[in-house]
């Protein structure tokens, strides 16, 4: 059993007009096995949450704290947080011309393992791995996400996903700009991982359409940095159904 927590968060970043205060005391915890969706409105800081876990330097950490099994995150570089077990699957994942998906993906299993795999069970499980997402096999020696569109670009994340088998997956957006068939290969891939490997998920999403596929064990709400309402999958059932305007009438009505 591993655990990933964050104690009262206040993260913020730097802006043309000065300092601004994103996140505003969050507090997390998720546990081997358990998928934690976080959903809420435009701007109120889901993806800053996923880019703090991972190490983006754009966010400084002004208190609060995140820990892994009791170490100390913060202190880890980003590769150190890969190699204890952290993954992000990006919203936009970025294209990295002149390294084909192959090398990049033998590369990032050296790093964390501490070891290159053989390469005969590797190259097997990189096939398999591949055909499940329904990922073409001349992808392999493309280019990592050169000319992919949104949708394989997101099955190549689930494939690193599946590939490299980390402790905690947080998944930014992964539904985004996918269809339906390509959201059903995307779900199926990230469930097998819960299965076979106990992943710990943080989902974050706008919609409960993934979350069809993907059934969380708690729903998070997140409004103006930080958490406005906990509950079981039920929750996202309502805000289906409501959406997110009681939370922002709440909030203009303390302001």
């Amino acid at each position: 059993m591993s655990t990933l927590e964050i104690k009262d968060l206040h993260v913020s970043i730097e802006t043309e007009q000065g300092v601004k205060a994103i996140l505003k005391g969050v507090s997390l915890t998720i546990n081997t096995g358990e998928t934690h969706a976080i959903m809420g409105p435009n701007g109120s800081g889901k993806s800053t949450l996923a880019a703090t876990i991972a190490g983006h330097p754009r966010y400084t950490v002004d208190s609060g704290s995140i820990t892994l099994d009791g170490e100390d995150v913060l202190q880890m570089s980003v590769d150190q947080r890969a190699r204890a077990g952290l993954f992000l699957a990006m919203q936009y994942p970025v294209e990295i011309p002149g390294v084909t998906m192959t090398n990049f993906l033998r590369t990032a299993k050296t790093a964390i393992d501490g070891e290159a795999p053989k390469l005969r069970t590797w190259t097997k499980d990189v096939k398999a791995a591949m055909a499940k997402l329904r990922i073409e096999p001349e992808f392999a020696e493309r280019n990592v996400n050169e000319g992919f569109s949104g949708g394989e670009k997101k099955r190549h994340e689930i494939l690193q996903l599946e590939l490299l088998h980390p402790k905690f997956a947080i998944l930014d957006e992964t539904d985004s700009g996918l269809d339906v068939d390509a959201l059903k290969i995307v779900s199926e891939g990230v469930n097998r991982s819960i299965e076979t490997g106990g992943l710990g998920t943080v989902l974050i999403t706008h919609y409960t359409r993934i979350l069809r596929y993907i059934k969380p064990d708690f729903v998070h709400v997140f409004v103006d940095g930080a958490i406005a309402e906990q509950g079981g999958p039920e929750l996202a059932d309502r805000l289906e159904e409501e959406g997110y305007d009681r939370y922002q009438v709440a909030e203009t009505a303390s302001a």
